[in-house]
Protein backbone atom coordinates (compact mmCIF):
# COMPACT_ATOMS: atom_id res chain seq x y z
CA UNK A 1 0.00 0.00 0.00
CA UNK A 2 0.95 3.65 -0.71
CA UNK A 3 0.34 5.89 1.45
CA UNK A 4 1.79 9.76 0.61
CA UNK A 5 -0.44 11.96 2.80
CA UNK A 6 -0.71 11.75 6.76
CA UNK A 7 -1.52 13.74 9.60
CA UNK A 8 0.03 13.08 12.97
CA UNK A 9 0.30 14.27 16.70
CA UNK A 10 3.48 14.96 17.96
CA UNK A 11 4.66 15.88 21.28
CA UNK A 12 8.11 16.63 23.11
CA UNK A 13 8.56 15.94 26.86
CA UNK A 14 7.74 18.21 29.66
CA UNK A 15 11.28 19.13 31.41
CA UNK A 16 11.35 18.07 35.06
CA UNK A 17 10.56 19.80 38.12
CA UNK A 18 13.43 21.55 40.27
CA UNK A 19 13.84 20.57 44.46
CA UNK A 20 13.55 21.98 47.13
CA UNK A 21 15.83 20.89 49.71
CA UNK A 22 18.28 21.92 52.59
CA UNK A 23 21.62 20.17 53.43
CA UNK A 24 22.36 20.04 57.18
CA UNK A 25 25.70 22.54 57.54
CA UNK A 26 26.68 24.24 60.74
CA UNK A 27 26.54 28.00 60.89
CA UNK A 28 24.29 28.01 57.62
CA UNK A 29 20.73 29.58 57.52
CA UNK A 30 18.57 26.47 57.32
CA UNK A 31 21.14 24.06 56.31
CA UNK A 32 21.79 26.03 52.95
CA UNK A 33 19.83 25.40 49.96
CA UNK A 34 20.53 22.24 47.70
CA UNK A 35 18.06 21.42 46.17
CA UNK A 36 19.35 20.20 42.08
CA UNK A 37 17.26 21.11 38.28
CA UNK A 38 15.50 19.39 36.86
CA UNK A 39 16.03 17.34 33.51
CA UNK A 40 15.45 18.51 30.45
CA UNK A 41 12.18 16.85 28.00
CA UNK A 42 13.21 14.92 25.54
CA UNK A 43 13.43 16.32 21.54
CA UNK A 44 11.62 15.11 18.54
CA UNK A 45 13.47 14.41 15.56
CA UNK A 46 12.52 13.34 12.31
CA UNK A 47 15.16 11.34 9.95
CA UNK A 48 15.60 9.97 6.69
CA UNK A 49 14.99 6.41 7.12
CA UNK A 50 16.76 4.78 3.92
CA UNK A 51 14.23 1.72 4.47
CA UNK A 52 11.67 3.20 3.87
CA UNK A 53 9.79 4.53 0.85
CA UNK A 54 5.95 4.73 2.04
CA UNK A 55 4.08 6.34 5.38
CA UNK A 56 2.12 3.39 5.80
CA UNK A 57 3.11 2.99 9.17
CA UNK A 58 1.98 6.13 9.99
CA UNK A 59 -1.83 5.22 9.28
CA UNK A 60 -1.94 3.06 12.33
CA UNK A 61 0.49 5.20 14.69
CA UNK A 62 -0.56 8.93 15.00
CA UNK A 63 0.53 9.71 18.18
CA UNK A 64 3.83 10.28 19.40
CA UNK A 65 5.61 11.60 22.64
CA UNK A 66 9.43 11.88 23.77
CA UNK A 67 10.44 10.86 27.29
CA UNK A 68 10.01 13.39 30.17
CA UNK A 69 12.64 14.57 32.45
CA UNK A 70 12.84 13.30 35.94
CA UNK A 71 12.48 15.80 38.59
CA UNK A 72 15.70 17.29 40.78
CA UNK A 73 16.22 15.76 44.07
CA UNK A 74 18.20 17.11 46.91
CA UNK A 75 22.26 16.90 47.45
CA UNK A 76 22.07 18.95 44.14
CA UNK A 77 21.51 15.91 42.02
CA UNK A 78 19.74 16.94 38.87
CA UNK A 79 17.17 14.79 37.13
CA UNK A 80 17.78 12.98 34.58
CA UNK A 81 17.34 14.46 30.87
CA UNK A 82 13.94 12.40 28.96
CA UNK A 83 14.97 10.37 25.84
CA UNK A 84 14.72 11.97 22.38
CA UNK A 85 12.59 10.57 20.08
CA UNK A 86 14.00 9.92 16.39
CA UNK A 87 10.86 9.36 13.52
CA UNK A 88 12.15 7.92 10.04
CA UNK A 89 10.23 8.50 6.83
CA UNK A 90 11.17 8.08 3.62
CA UNK A 91 13.44 10.35 1.56
CA UNK A 92 11.10 13.13 -0.02
CA UNK A 93 8.96 13.68 3.40
CA UNK A 94 7.77 17.40 3.99
CA UNK A 95 6.86 18.32 7.18
CA UNK A 96 4.20 20.70 7.44
CA UNK A 97 1.85 22.46 10.52
CA UNK A 98 -1.52 21.38 10.39
CA UNK A 99 -3.09 24.83 11.10
CA UNK A 100 -1.31 27.03 8.67
CA UNK A 101 0.21 24.44 5.82
CA UNK A 102 3.65 25.96 6.75
CA UNK A 103 6.52 23.91 5.51
CA UNK A 104 8.65 23.33 8.50
CA UNK A 105 11.10 20.49 7.52
CA UNK A 106 12.20 18.80 3.88
CA UNK A 107 14.20 15.66 4.01
CA UNK A 108 15.01 15.16 0.34
CA UNK A 109 18.80 14.14 1.27
CA UNK A 110 20.20 10.73 2.46
CA UNK A 111 21.02 11.34 6.13
CA UNK A 112 19.43 14.10 7.05
CA UNK A 113 18.10 15.02 10.38
CA UNK A 114 15.93 17.52 11.67
CA UNK A 115 15.08 19.25 14.93
CA UNK A 116 11.24 19.53 14.48
CA UNK A 117 10.27 19.70 18.29
CA UNK A 118 12.37 20.57 21.61
CA UNK A 119 11.50 19.33 24.71
CA UNK A 120 10.67 21.23 27.78
CA UNK A 121 13.23 22.72 29.86
CA UNK A 122 14.22 21.30 33.33
CA UNK A 123 13.38 23.89 36.44
CA UNK A 124 15.83 25.43 38.31
CA UNK A 125 16.25 23.72 42.27
CA UNK A 126 15.83 26.17 45.09
CA UNK A 127 20.25 26.12 45.24
CA UNK A 128 19.65 28.46 42.31
CA UNK A 129 17.60 31.24 44.44
CA UNK A 130 19.84 31.79 47.43
CA UNK A 131 21.16 35.35 47.45
CA UNK A 132 23.02 37.50 50.37
CA UNK A 133 19.36 38.56 51.37
CA UNK A 134 17.72 35.59 50.45
CA UNK A 135 19.71 32.67 52.17
CA UNK A 136 16.58 29.80 52.74
CA UNK A 137 14.79 30.19 49.26
CA UNK A 138 11.91 27.82 49.71
CA UNK A 139 10.90 27.59 46.06
CA UNK A 140 11.98 26.20 43.09
CA UNK A 141 10.94 26.39 39.23
CA UNK A 142 8.71 23.71 37.63
CA UNK A 143 9.76 22.47 34.93
CA UNK A 144 8.72 23.58 31.16
CA UNK A 145 5.87 21.94 29.23
CA UNK A 146 6.59 20.10 26.09
CA UNK A 147 5.48 21.05 22.75
CA UNK A 148 2.34 19.08 21.37
CA UNK A 149 2.06 20.01 17.31
CA UNK A 150 -0.58 18.45 14.86
CA UNK A 151 1.59 17.76 11.80
CA UNK A 152 1.02 16.89 8.16
CA UNK A 153 3.57 14.12 6.76
CA UNK A 154 3.73 14.88 2.65
CA UNK A 155 5.31 12.33 0.20
CA UNK A 156 7.14 14.04 -2.75
CA UNK A 157 8.84 11.43 -4.43
CA UNK A 158 12.12 12.36 -5.77
CA UNK A 159 12.19 11.77 -9.69
CA UNK A 160 14.06 13.65 -12.69
CA UNK A 161 11.67 13.57 -15.02
CA UNK A 162 7.74 12.86 -14.49
CA UNK A 163 5.45 11.43 -16.57
CA UNK A 164 2.31 13.67 -17.67
CA UNK A 165 -0.92 13.12 -18.88
CA UNK A 166 -4.79 11.33 -18.80
CA UNK A 167 -5.60 7.54 -17.88
CA UNK A 168 -4.50 5.14 -20.62
CA UNK A 169 -1.99 6.83 -22.91
CA UNK A 170 0.71 4.96 -22.48
CA UNK A 171 2.75 6.10 -19.56
CA UNK A 172 2.98 2.59 -17.79
CA UNK A 173 4.06 0.90 -20.97
CA UNK A 174 6.51 3.50 -21.84
CA UNK A 175 7.90 3.26 -18.50
CA UNK A 176 8.14 -0.59 -18.37
CA UNK A 177 9.85 -0.37 -21.72
CA UNK A 178 12.50 1.78 -20.92
CA UNK A 179 13.60 1.14 -17.36
CA UNK A 180 13.15 -2.40 -15.05
CA UNK A 181 9.92 -1.26 -13.62
CA UNK A 182 6.89 -3.39 -13.58
CA UNK A 183 3.95 -1.00 -13.39
CA UNK A 184 0.68 -2.77 -13.85
CA UNK A 185 -0.51 -1.87 -17.67
CA UNK A 186 -3.89 -3.09 -19.13
CA UNK A 187 -6.39 -1.45 -21.61
CA UNK A 188 -9.13 0.76 -19.13
CA UNK A 189 -8.25 4.20 -16.84
CA UNK A 190 -6.63 4.38 -13.68
CA UNK A 191 -4.61 1.20 -13.74
CA UNK A 192 -1.95 3.28 -11.96
CA UNK A 193 -2.80 3.71 -9.07
CA UNK A 194 0.28 4.72 -6.93
CA UNK A 195 3.10 5.85 -8.76
CA UNK A 196 6.00 4.22 -10.06
CA UNK A 197 9.55 4.87 -10.20
CA UNK A 198 12.30 3.37 -12.50
CA UNK A 199 16.08 4.27 -13.75
CA UNK A 200 16.45 4.92 -17.02
CA UNK A 201 20.16 3.96 -18.79
CA UNK A 202 21.55 5.03 -21.58
CA UNK A 203 24.03 2.92 -23.47
CA UNK A 204 26.65 6.04 -23.19
CA UNK A 205 26.02 5.12 -18.86
CA UNK A 206 23.94 8.34 -18.08
CA UNK A 207 20.85 7.69 -16.14
CA UNK A 208 18.04 9.18 -14.77
CA UNK A 209 14.96 8.24 -12.36
CA UNK A 210 11.50 8.52 -13.68
CA UNK A 211 8.05 8.56 -12.48
CA UNK A 212 4.54 7.04 -13.90
CA UNK A 213 2.09 8.67 -11.70
CA UNK A 214 -1.47 8.48 -11.72
CA UNK A 215 -3.28 9.95 -14.51
CA UNK A 216 -4.70 13.67 -14.21
CA UNK A 217 -8.00 14.38 -15.77
CA UNK A 218 -10.30 17.33 -15.92
CA UNK A 219 -10.99 19.07 -12.27
CA UNK A 220 -7.74 17.43 -10.89
CA UNK A 221 -6.36 20.49 -9.09
CA UNK A 222 -9.47 20.62 -7.13
CA UNK A 223 -9.20 17.09 -6.08
CA UNK A 224 -11.26 15.16 -8.75
CA UNK A 225 -9.56 11.65 -9.66
CA UNK A 226 -6.28 10.97 -8.56
CA UNK A 227 -5.28 14.27 -9.71
CA UNK A 228 -3.98 15.79 -6.23
CA UNK A 229 -1.42 12.45 -5.67
CA UNK A 230 -0.55 13.34 -9.38
CA UNK A 231 0.24 16.77 -8.76
CA UNK A 232 1.68 16.52 -5.62
CA UNK A 233 4.52 14.13 -7.07
CA UNK A 234 5.57 15.96 -9.96
CA UNK A 235 6.40 19.31 -8.23
CA UNK A 236 9.68 17.73 -7.68
CA UNK A 237 10.56 16.48 -10.98
CA UNK A 238 12.35 18.81 -13.20
CA UNK A 239 11.51 17.95 -16.49
CA UNK A 240 7.69 16.77 -17.93
CA UNK A 241 7.30 14.36 -20.33
CA UNK A 242 3.31 14.98 -21.50
CA UNK A 243 2.56 11.54 -23.04
CA UNK A 244 -0.53 12.39 -25.53
CA UNK A 245 -2.61 9.63 -27.56
CA UNK A 246 -2.68 10.17 -30.85
CA UNK A 247 -4.02 7.24 -32.09
CA UNK A 248 -7.50 8.31 -32.36
CA UNK A 249 -8.81 5.06 -30.55
CA UNK A 250 -10.79 6.70 -27.93
CA UNK A 251 -11.91 9.83 -29.70
CA UNK A 252 -9.94 12.28 -28.02
CA UNK A 253 -8.74 15.53 -29.47
CA UNK A 254 -4.61 15.48 -28.44
CA UNK A 255 -4.69 19.58 -29.13
CA UNK A 256 -7.66 19.57 -26.20
CA UNK A 257 -6.13 16.94 -23.94
CA UNK A 258 -2.56 19.02 -23.79
CA UNK A 259 -4.94 22.22 -23.49
CA UNK A 260 -6.66 20.89 -19.99
CA UNK A 261 -3.97 19.18 -18.42
CA UNK A 262 -1.64 21.97 -18.63
CA UNK A 263 -4.74 24.46 -17.10
CA UNK A 264 -5.14 22.16 -13.87
CA UNK A 265 -1.15 22.13 -13.96
CA UNK A 266 -1.46 26.14 -13.46
CA UNK A 267 -4.56 25.93 -11.40
CA UNK A 268 -2.46 24.13 -9.07
CA UNK A 269 1.16 26.33 -9.15
CA UNK A 270 2.22 28.63 -11.58
CA UNK A 271 5.68 26.99 -11.09
CA UNK A 272 4.85 24.22 -11.79
CA UNK A 273 2.77 25.88 -15.01
CA UNK A 274 6.18 26.50 -15.92
CA UNK A 275 8.60 23.23 -16.04
CA UNK A 276 9.85 22.63 -19.20
CA UNK A 277 7.86 19.83 -21.25
CA UNK A 278 8.52 17.70 -23.83
CA UNK A 279 5.41 16.39 -26.19
CA UNK A 280 5.42 12.80 -26.53
CA UNK A 281 2.88 11.66 -28.93
CA UNK A 282 2.67 8.03 -28.04
CA UNK A 283 0.65 4.97 -29.86
CA UNK A 284 1.42 5.72 -33.68
CA UNK A 285 1.24 2.14 -34.04
CA UNK A 286 -2.20 2.21 -34.26
CA UNK A 287 -2.80 5.71 -35.88
CA UNK A 288 -6.12 6.22 -37.48
CA UNK A 289 -6.08 10.07 -38.12
CA UNK A 290 -2.45 11.65 -38.75
CA UNK A 291 -4.23 15.19 -38.75
CA UNK A 292 -4.63 14.75 -35.13
CA UNK A 293 -0.82 14.66 -34.96
CA UNK A 294 -0.35 17.30 -37.29
CA UNK A 295 -2.42 19.52 -35.62
CA UNK A 296 -0.42 18.70 -32.07
CA UNK A 297 2.67 19.26 -33.86
CA UNK A 298 1.47 22.85 -35.42
CA UNK A 299 0.29 23.83 -31.43
CA UNK A 300 4.08 22.33 -30.05
CA UNK A 301 6.24 24.43 -32.87
CA UNK A 302 3.66 27.42 -32.07
CA UNK A 303 4.25 27.17 -28.64
CA UNK A 304 8.26 26.52 -28.98
CA UNK A 305 7.72 22.91 -26.98
CA UNK A 306 9.75 19.85 -28.24
CA UNK A 307 7.60 17.05 -29.40
CA UNK A 308 8.70 13.32 -30.62
CA UNK A 309 6.47 10.24 -32.07
CA UNK A 310 6.72 7.51 -30.25
CA UNK A 311 5.11 3.81 -30.16
CA UNK A 312 5.41 2.47 -26.44
CA UNK A 313 4.39 -0.93 -27.77
CA UNK A 314 7.18 -1.15 -30.37
CA UNK A 315 9.93 1.05 -29.26
CA UNK A 316 9.76 3.66 -32.77
CA UNK A 317 11.17 6.60 -32.01
CA UNK A 318 11.99 5.84 -28.33
CA UNK A 319 16.09 6.19 -28.49
CA UNK A 320 15.94 9.72 -29.54
CA UNK A 321 13.15 10.73 -27.12
CA UNK A 322 15.92 9.56 -24.20
CA UNK A 323 18.28 10.99 -25.84
CA UNK A 324 16.94 14.30 -26.07
CA UNK A 325 15.86 14.14 -22.00
CA UNK A 326 19.07 13.30 -21.30
CA UNK A 327 20.99 16.34 -23.00
CA UNK A 328 17.95 18.36 -21.40
CA UNK A 329 18.31 17.24 -18.05
CA UNK A 330 22.03 18.14 -17.92
CA UNK A 331 21.13 21.93 -19.12
CA UNK A 332 18.64 22.36 -15.60
CA UNK A 333 20.14 22.36 -12.04
CA UNK A 334 18.43 20.26 -9.38
CA UNK A 335 17.05 23.03 -7.43
CA UNK A 336 14.72 23.16 -4.11
CA UNK A 337 12.02 22.69 -5.69
CA UNK A 338 9.58 23.44 -2.12
CA UNK A 339 8.95 26.98 -1.59
CA UNK A 340 9.63 27.44 1.79
CA UNK A 341 7.62 29.84 3.65
CA UNK A 342 10.07 29.95 6.97
CA UNK A 343 12.50 27.19 8.19
CA UNK A 344 10.86 26.64 11.93
CA UNK A 345 11.80 24.72 14.76
CA UNK A 346 9.27 25.47 17.44
CA UNK A 347 10.90 26.78 20.75
CA UNK A 348 9.26 27.87 24.03
CA UNK A 349 11.63 31.08 24.11
CA UNK A 350 9.69 32.33 20.95
CA UNK A 351 6.36 32.30 23.23
CA UNK A 352 7.68 35.41 25.98
CA UNK A 353 4.37 37.45 25.51
CA UNK A 354 1.59 38.49 27.45
CA UNK A 355 -1.70 40.46 26.68
CA UNK A 356 -3.37 42.61 29.60
CA UNK A 357 -6.78 42.79 28.93
CA UNK A 358 -9.77 44.64 31.31
CA UNK A 359 -12.51 42.30 32.51
CA UNK A 360 -15.55 43.77 34.87
CA UNK A 361 -13.11 46.45 36.21
CA UNK A 362 -9.95 43.31 36.45
CA UNK A 363 -7.11 43.93 34.60
CA UNK A 364 -5.82 40.57 33.17
CA UNK A 365 -2.10 39.68 32.63
CA UNK A 366 -2.23 36.10 30.72
CA UNK A 367 0.20 34.90 28.02
CA UNK A 368 2.88 32.18 28.21
CA UNK A 369 5.30 34.59 29.82
CA UNK A 370 3.58 34.84 32.93
CA UNK A 371 2.10 31.29 32.52
CA UNK A 372 5.63 30.41 33.43
CA UNK A 373 6.25 32.41 35.50
CA UNK A 374 3.31 31.24 37.99
CA UNK A 375 4.48 27.50 37.72
CA UNK A 376 8.19 28.87 38.89
CA UNK A 377 6.87 30.40 42.11
CA UNK A 378 5.56 29.12 45.21
CA UNK A 379 2.58 31.72 46.41
CA UNK A 380 2.31 30.62 50.47
CA UNK A 381 6.53 32.10 50.31
CA UNK A 382 7.04 35.74 50.92
CA UNK A 383 10.58 35.31 49.26
CA UNK A 384 9.19 33.88 46.57
CA UNK A 385 6.47 36.17 46.09
CA UNK A 386 9.49 38.84 46.00
CA UNK A 387 11.15 37.18 43.26
CA UNK A 388 7.77 36.90 41.42
CA UNK A 389 7.33 40.41 41.80
CA UNK A 390 10.91 41.27 40.46
CA UNK A 391 10.66 38.89 37.44
CA UNK A 392 6.86 40.80 36.69
CA UNK A 393 8.98 43.98 36.68
CA UNK A 394 11.32 42.36 34.50
CA UNK A 395 9.17 41.19 31.81
CA UNK A 396 7.94 44.74 31.63
CA UNK A 397 4.17 43.66 33.12
CA UNK A 398 4.32 46.38 35.44
CA UNK A 399 4.94 49.01 32.92
CA UNK A 400 2.37 48.10 30.76
CA UNK A 401 -0.32 47.81 33.33
CA UNK A 402 0.54 51.50 34.34
CA UNK A 403 0.08 52.41 30.28
CA UNK A 404 -3.23 50.16 30.53
CA UNK A 405 -4.41 52.32 33.42
CA UNK A 406 -3.90 50.67 36.80
CA UNK A 407 -4.56 52.73 39.99
CA UNK A 408 -3.55 51.93 43.51
CA UNK A 409 -5.59 49.68 44.95
CA UNK A 410 -7.34 48.23 41.54
CA UNK A 411 -7.21 44.41 41.32
CA UNK A 412 -4.71 42.83 39.24
CA UNK A 413 -5.15 39.03 38.11
CA UNK A 414 -2.26 37.49 36.99
CA UNK A 415 -3.46 34.21 35.34
CA UNK A 416 -6.01 32.36 37.82
CA UNK A 417 -4.42 34.45 40.89
CA UNK A 418 -5.46 37.86 42.34
CA UNK A 419 -3.81 40.85 44.18
CA UNK A 420 -4.48 44.09 45.25
CA UNK A 421 -2.01 46.77 43.18
CA UNK A 422 0.10 49.29 45.12
CA UNK A 423 2.93 51.16 43.45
Amino acid sequence: MFTDYVKILVKSGDGGNGAVSFRREKYVAAGGPDGGDGGKGGDIYFFVDPDSNTLVDFRYKKKFKAENGKNGEGGRRYGKSGEDLYIGVPIGTVIKEEDTGRVIADLSEKGQKELVVPGGRGGKGNSHFATATRQAPRFSQDGEKGIEKELILELKLLADVGLLGFPNVGKSTFLSRVTSATPKIADYHFTTLEPNLGVVKSEYGASFVIADIPGIIEGASEGTGLGLQFLRHIERTRLLLHVIDVSGSEGRNPVKDFNIINEELKKYSEKLAKRKQIIVANKIDSMQDENLYKELEKMAKKNNIEIFKISAVTGEGIKELLDRVIEVLKTLPKEDLIEFVERKVYKLEDEDEFTITKEDGIFVVDGPAVQKLMRRVNLEDNESMHYFQKCLDELGVNEKLKQAGVQEGDTVRVVDWELEWYD
